[in-house]
């Protein structure tokens, strides 16, 4: 480790990568290796997140192989990544004692355990005089650039997309680059394997991104079968692509790239929402809402897991889930919509099953998609909007090419449908009609 005894000499800065795992357009990574002092960077698998896990979460797996990708990278300029596992505040105080910090670099995140940890470092840091350095990268604009004329955040998407777009006409994207040589600490460290990491690799694909369904994302992107999505969720959601690089494309650029980018717009939404409504993360956002009395059968949700609800596209959806850690879009609408209307199951729990299986997990869009789906969140479909999950194998799988592929039995005579579709519509819209506090 270095020698503290000259301080000028062992004066360095540490660049934190969290949820932007690339060293390409990275905003605070860039401002920091134009900064003066070498870079360390670092990353913390924290335990506070991963003790959540299973030793071979996919999502582990995708990071290690991520983070394996920028270490080849900083080895050519002769350093490496430095990894640690424990809490963040342990980790910094242990660098304290190593190094002369003299700034911290990170990327802004906004979800409230981020902001907390965020605030936790930089109070530690700035006590010992490190300049704490955060920059935007994750988003195109943050919560506090997209408001309403009176100062309040945007609760409706539609408004917010206006906005959005007239804002991103009048903003010119800066791609921020590396330095030719970039001042990296010279120190290079062995890259830990995920079994030296106490983790275990995982069986479970991970998809390469497909930008060329994108001209035809309109026309394909609600049919499971055509496989019409990009599966840039995970890159997005760990930063191994940055979302600077999507967006100039998307403008004005037809329609299969408008509705593309307006996918990118809500996932900005329900940031913004979080951001500034955290008690979403547990609470319905419409606390008219909070009087619904959910059945919450657990033989019912057990059913809704293992995909054996009797409905087509609903097994099928969760079996692709469970199978592959994905499931299609639409078809994630579907099998949502189902828990919280035909069986009376609270959002909360089907939200927290996808958080478990979701490759692209991600918080805010998992909450905010799931509360639209129940009814309860912010610009939510109304609660009476019932999905008839045989009409829409109709309207989008009627060759029945997707849900084959999943639910093998599906002409046999032991599938049946666990509830009849009429009687449990009548119930949810009688349920949800009582339990409306006014």
């Amino acid at each position: 480790m270095s020698d503290n005894s000259d301080n000028t000499k062992n004066q360095i800065s540490i660049f934190w990568f969290r949820r932007d795992l690339r060293l390409e357009d990275n905003a605070a990574l860039s401002e920091a290796l134009r900064n003066g002092q070498p870079v360390l960077p670092i990353f913390i698998f924290d335990t506070d997140i991963i003790d959540e896990l299973p030793p071979n979460d996919p999502r582990l797996g995708f990071i290690h192989s991520s983070l394996e990708i920028i270490n080849q990278k900083l080895l050519a300029y002769g350093s490496s990544l430095h990894i640690f596992k424990g809490k963040p505040l342990a980790v910094f105080e242990k660098l304290l004692t190593e190094y002369t910090v003299k700034n911290l670099f990170f990327n802004r995140d906004y979800e409230p355990y981020a902001l907390k940890r965020d605030y936790d470092v930089a109070h530690l840091l700035s006590a010992q005089d490190v300049q704490i350095k955060s920059a935007k990268d994750q988003v195109i604009f943050e919560p506090n650039e997209i408001l309403k004329a009176d100062g309040n955040p945007y609760i409706v998407y539609t408004p917010f997309k206006k906005m959005w777009l007239a804002k991103m006409a009048d903003t010119a994207l800066e791609v921020f680059t590396i330095p030719n040589s970039p001042n990296f600490v010279k120190d290079p460290v062995p890259f830990p394997t995920l079994v030296e990491l106490g983790m275990e690799k995982s069986d479970l694909p991970v998809y390469s991104v497909d930008y060329s369904v994108i001209d035809s994302y309109d026309e394909n992107r609600d049919f499971p079968d055509k496989d019409g999505t990009s599966y840039l969720g995970p890159h997005l959601r760990f930063g191994t692509v940055s979302v600077r690089s999507l967006v100039p494309d998307l403008v004005n650029k037809g329609s299969g790239h408008a509705v593309f980018l307006s996918e990118l717009i809500w996932r900005e939404f329900f940031m913004h929402i979080m951001y500034y409504f955290p008690k979403v993360v547990h609470q319905n956002f419409r606390s008219k809402y909070d009087g619904i009395q959910w059945r919450n059968n657990t033989d019912d949700f057990e059913k809704w897991c293992t995909g054996n609800t009797g409905y087509p596209i609903v097994d099928a959806g969760m079996r692709q889930l469970n199978k592959t850690g994905y499931m299609h879009n639409r078809v994630r609408m579907v099998t949502a919509g189902f828990l919280c209307k035909h069986l009376l199951i609270d959002w909360r729990w089907g939200e927290a099953y996808f958080a478990q299986k979701l490759m692209d997990y991600d918080l805010s869009a998992n909450n905010g998609n799931w509360q639209w789906a129940a009814g309860t969140g912010c610009d939510a479909a109304p609660y009476f909007r019932i999905f008839n999950p045989t009409e829409q194998v109709k309207k989008f799988d009627s060759q029945l090419k997707y849900i084959q592929k999943w639910v093998p039995e599906l002409n046999s005579l032991s599938y049946q449908p666990m509830v009849e579709h009429k009687m449990a519509r009548l119930r949810a819209l009688d349920v949800y009609k009582s339990g409306i506090l006014h």
